[in-house]
């Protein structure tokens, strides 16, 4: 799509410069492109395979997910302990008239008795009781899959911060480059009488804060790649190549709203959790209706009497519920309001779950939009732009400061494309994730205030590309086009 921008790219002055040593190692691929890849060689982020294996490392290390099944297994080996029988009791003993001699077998109210007694709990409790511990090991399933969404998400989300970062190190590399170009042309017009010195001395000054920009870039793409190393749970220092770049990236799809919704309400952890917790009320319900029927206590025993004939005994005992009968119609009730509460969250988290997934496709349109405009408009015609300031500056058919706003205008564009493309790809790890905190609306401006800062400096304007908010592992946005370019 963008096939006729590229006019810088082919120059050897705009050939990005080799990354510095604190960036080497952990870069393997070329320099970011000039401009967006033809559709063709757009491939999705999902299927990028660092990405695939920075996501099976983390699921196969994370201490989170151990801890998961741990609880699902503790829950799991409850279940036959609520369903198996109290132990019967076993009693044993002697009956004797006297104290002189043991009268068994000689007196008839002399005897020895075994005597065993168990406890069954009234129909259907056992079961009851059973199913509550079941119901509660799913919901600790559900905290599983919140888990592995949540570090799927955050790894993606790291490793685009990471992308973000090197794509905007070596947009550095392409700025120095052009501030090369401004520089020898602002020195052969001086150095003819054509031009001012306070051109060729703007133009070393803007080359001597790049070096300053680099320092910190470099420091920020480190602290990133700690960050991601941390959630793969791999060591802090850890190098890693990543050849794709922002520039590489499809458009995300956009999903239809109602299919969307359906499949988010079936997948949902959080509503998933509130639809067991509900069937958990209710089993709790239908037990305590049970409760106030008595447990039986099932009694046999044998007294031998010696050469007498032997005794027998067998017998039922249970509780008589007094007591219990006041209690019960207030422990229905409490049980009856917990039901109803469970679905009253279930019914919130499916609003607030279609609210948010409603935000971020629309701001995923947006998104998208603005990204299609970019490559085929504003990124053609910002580099033309450009090259065209310099081409008339070294014959002097504008000023410098046309130059310094030519070159703060490109830069912004490129930088806001990225921004852009990051930000699309945050929604739709924000729409697999499924998410339930909304995403801020989506505004067409500058995508920082930053970027503002820069073109206000600069004195031109900037195509700004739409800000969904959603910065680096859900935080607001944070662009660096201004730190930049803020002095052009």
């Amino acid at each position: 799509m963008l096939a006729g921008v590229g006019l810088l790219a082919s120059s050897p002055a705009f050939a990005a410069k080799p990354a510095s040593a604190t960036s080497g190692p952990v870069r393997e691929a070329t320099a970011i492109p000039s401009a967006a890849a033809p559709p063709s060689a757009r491939v999705p982020l999902a299927n990028d395979p660092v990405l695939r294996g920075l996501v099976s490392e983390a699921l196969g290390r994370r201490p989170e997910l151990k801890r998961d099944h741990a609880a699902i297994e503790a829950s799991r080996a409850r279940s036959p302990q609520a369903s198996s029988l109290p132990d019967p009791s076993l009693s044993l003993g002697i009956q004797n008239d006297g104290f002189r001699q043991i009268q068994v077998g000689r007196m008839e109210t002399s005897w020895l008795y075994f005597v065993a007694s168990q406890t069954f709990p009234w129909f259907g409790k056992r079961a009851l009781r059973q199913g509550l511990i079941d119901t509660q090991m799913k919901q600790e399933e559900t905290g599983l899959s919140r888990t592995e969404l949540a570090i799927r998400a955050e790894v993606t989300r790291a490793y685009l911060d990471l992308l973000l970062a090197r794509d905007e190190l070596e947009l550095l590399s392409r700025i120095e480059a052009l501030w090369i170009q401004g520089e020898g042309a602002a020195r052969a017009r001086y150095e003819s009488g054509e031009g001012a010195q306070s051109d060729l001395l703007r133009a070393q000054l803007e080359r001597s804060r790049l070096k300053l920009r680099r320092w910190a870039a470099e420091t920020e793409e480190t602290r990133r790649l700690e960050v991601l190393n941390s959630l793969r749970g791999a060591p802090a220092e850890s190098a890693l190549a990543t050849p794709l770049h922002l520039m590489d990236l499809e458009d995300p799809q956009i999903p239809a709203v109602d299919a969307t919704l359906a499949e988010a309400e079936a997948r949902s952890p959080e509503i998933k959790r509130a639809l067991l917790q509900k069937e958990q009320a209710r089993q709790a319900r239908e037990l305590a209706g049970k409760d106030y029927l008595p447990d039986v206590t099932v009694t046999a025993g044998v007294m031998p009497r010696g050469g007498l004939e032997p005794m027998w005994q067998a017998g039922l005992s249970f509780n008589v519920p007094v007591w219990s009968g006041q209690r019960h119609p207030h422990v229905l009730r409490e049980k009856a309001s917990m039901e109803e509460a469970a679905t009253a969250e279930k019914d919130n988290l499916s609003r607030a779950l279609a609210a948010s997934l409603r935000d971020r496709i629309r701001a995923l349109q947006v998104a998208v939009e603005s990204n299609k405009l970019s490559r085929s408009g504003i990124l053609i015609q910002s580099e033309a732009t450009m090259n065209s300031t310099l081409t008339q500056f070294r014959v002097g058919r504008v000023a410098f400061t046309a130059v310094l706003e030519a070159l703060a205008s490109y830069v912004n564009d490129v930088e806001s494309y990225l921004q852009s493309v990051a930000n699309a790809e945050r929604l739709v790890i924000g729409l697999d994730e499924l998410s339930l905190e909304a995403s801020p609306s989506s505004t067409f401006g500058a995508s920082s205030a930053s970027l503002s800062s820069a073109s206000t400096t600069s004195g031109g304007t900037s195509a700004s590309s739409p800000s969904t908010g959603e910065g680096p592992s859900g935080a607001p946005s944070r662009g660096s086009a201004g730190a930049m370019s803020g002095g052009m």
